[in-house]
């Protein structure tokens, strides 16, 4: 996985709304700073790194991101009852192929 994905996963999720606008913002550039296409692994793991809400836009970049990822995609589980809209989305775009 490359330096970049890896700064990005380690950070966790997303901050939602109420997040420091600092924090939204570096989160933003960190994913600039990702080049695409990703591998699939590199898919997988930005993906556990939604957070509630869409985060000002920042969430629909990283969908966007991971939907570079050429060739099949690693499975994506179905999501169950309490799985958030971006595990819904995710599934419905990308583990639906």
């Amino acid at each position: 996985m490359r330096p970049e994905v890896e700064r990005f996963v380690a950070d966790g999720p997303l901050p939602d709304w109420d997040g420091d606008e600092e924090e939204v913002d570096r989160r933003f550039y960190q994913l600039e700073a990702i080049p695409a296409p990703v591998t699939p692994d590199e898919a997988h793991a930005l993906a556990a790194c939604f957070g509630p809400d869409d985060c000002y836009g920042v969430a629909w970049s990283l969908l966007h991101l991971i939907e570079t990822s050429p060739g099949p995609m690693p499975p994506v589980a179905p999501p169950g009852a309490d799985a958030s809209d971006w595990h819904q989305t995710l599934w419905n775009r990308w583990g639906n192929r």
